[in-house]
């Protein structure tokens, strides 16, 4: 087991314990830890190193977690709940919007230049941006590589690298991170000086103006121009700024990790499921009079004690088909009654229905609740991705729902700005005159004669 620096244990990112009834484990459950245990509140850097070739060159890069792993545990804990797996499915593709699109800034449609067409085709910029998209919203920042050709007066390809297999490079005495590594931290057991990329990492604010000056192409802030480097690849981080996180951004959902809304859904659907599992599947309540019994014999003149077992046996199988299947439904049965001499009804037979309609629904509105603390956090009204079902449930009509897409896709504007960056600083490198856009969807009422339309933010 690893330890922290202050000699506290390392993280655990869920909590194993077990849900008992009377006394018996039914069941086992891991969810997220609660409060310090999954974020480190006091902010500790943790570090590792990375073979090189040369024993004598460190590359030491900041963990991102104490254990290092977790990303890993924030996509494990988001895809065991249903609803936040479906809320960064619907915030991925919301802001997705209409894709990227490059446009002629004359006309403000498609452009038509080849090499423009050219390099969309060969770097699948759909598949690209979609990538982006789900590492944005989930783990708040992404990864792009813009890969030039041999004679580095071009960028060719532009590959985005999975942001939970990316670390950050320890900062310089400036404050510089110089290198993203790529390699599988999931097992960084089994990286060697071979299996890992260091990426060269533009400077976050101004990527264009410094990757020009590490090709010679410009004059630096120092009033010099650098001798031109043989470098062809390099790492540029869009990064959504959360407070207080110098390296890895803590996502604003994650916020139900730290609490106790994710636990308590868990807990509720456990709950319901092991109620379920464990109660009986009774419909009826069969009550015979021992009197039924001796009519029958007597009419049937039985007196053997094992032919009157058989026939018991025969009538209660009988009343059990008769009250289900499919083929019975509105039939009647007849059943003889007798007045004692207290005035009271004694039945022959009595049939008592057994109320199943609450079975398993006693925590209907706290999983109601919880999943619309979910969907707060991850910024999501309940009623655009179903969370709230059922009528009178506060559904909204279809305007309001109209309006509340609307609202959201306007949300994504800030995510898009940063997004762009990597195409932007593609298209002013290779002089490229066009307009990136990022248009969004917007829903239109039926007067209009079309579903949807798009809509560039202005």
């Amino acid at each position: 087991m690893t330890t922290r620096k202050n000699n506290k244990p390392a993280p655990n990112y869920g909590i194993t314990f077990a849900v008992t009834d009377n006394g018996n484990d039914i069941a086992f459950v891991n969810v997220a830890a609660e409060g310090e245990t999954f974020y480190d509140e006091e902010r500790h850097i943790t570090t590792g190193t990375l073979p090189t070739a040369n024993q004598n060159e460190k590359r030491e890069y900041v963990c991102w977690g104490e254990d290092n792993k977790l990303p890993f545990a924030l996509i494990d804990l988001i895809g065991k709940d249903e609803v936040m797996a479906a809320n960064k499915h619907f915030n991925v593709l919301t802001c997705y919007g209409s894709g990227i699109r490059f446009n002629d800034p004359a006309t403000g449609q498609p452009t038509t230049d080849e090499k423009v067409k050219t390099f969309a085709r060969a770097n699948s910029i759909p598949r690209y941006f979609l990538e982006t998209a789900t590492d944005m919203k989930y783990f708040y920042f992404c990864v792009a590589v813009l890969i030039l050709n041999k004679a580095g007066n071009q960028i060719v390809n532009i590959r985005h690298k999975d942001a939970c297999y990316c670390r950050f490079e320890k900062a310089d005495k400036h404050g510089r991170i110089n290198r993203v590594f790529f390699a599988d931290f999931e097992n960084s057991g089994k990286i060697d000086k071979d299996n890992y990329e260091a990426l060269p990492l533009l400077d976050e604010y101004d990527p264009l103006g410094d990757l020009r000056q590490r090709l010679g192409m410009e004059i630096g802030p120092d009033g010099k121009k650098r001798e031109a480097t043989k470098e062809r690849k390099f790492a540029i981080v869009c990064k959504f700024p959360t407070a207080g996180n110098r390296y890895y951004p803590i996502p604003y959902y994650a916020a139900v990790f730290r609490g106790y809304w994710y636990n308590i859904k868990q807990l509720v659907g456990l709950g319901k499921k092991t109620k379920i599992k464990n109660h009986s599947g009774i419909r009826y309540l069969v009550q015979i009079n021992d009197e039924y019994w001796e009519s029958i014999f007597k009419k049937e003149r039985i007196t053997d004690e094992a032919k009157r077992k058989e026939r018991i046996d025969k009538e209660k199988e009988n009343i059990n088909k008769f009250l289900s299947g499919v083929e019975n439904t509105g039939k009647t049965l007849y059943s003889g009654f007798y007045v004692d001499p207290n005035g009271n009804e004694v039945q022959k037979i009595k049939i008592t229905v057994i109320d199943t309609k609450t079975e398993g629904g006693d925590w209907a509105e706290d999983i109601q609740e919880a999943a619309n603390m979910l969907c707060y956090a991850d910024n999501i009204h309940p009623n655009l991705v179903g969370a709230t079902p059922g009528k009178g449930q506060q559904n909204n009509s279809g305007s309001d729902k109209r309006e509340l897409f609307t609202l959201k896709q306007s949300l994504e504007i800030a995510y898009h700005d940063l997004m762009k960056q990597p195409l932007e600083t593609v298209a002013a490198f290779n002089q490229w005159n066009v307009d990136i856009d990022i248009p969004m969807i917007t829903l239109t009422t039926l007067d209009t004669h079309r579903d949807a339309v798009q809509v560039t933010a202005q």
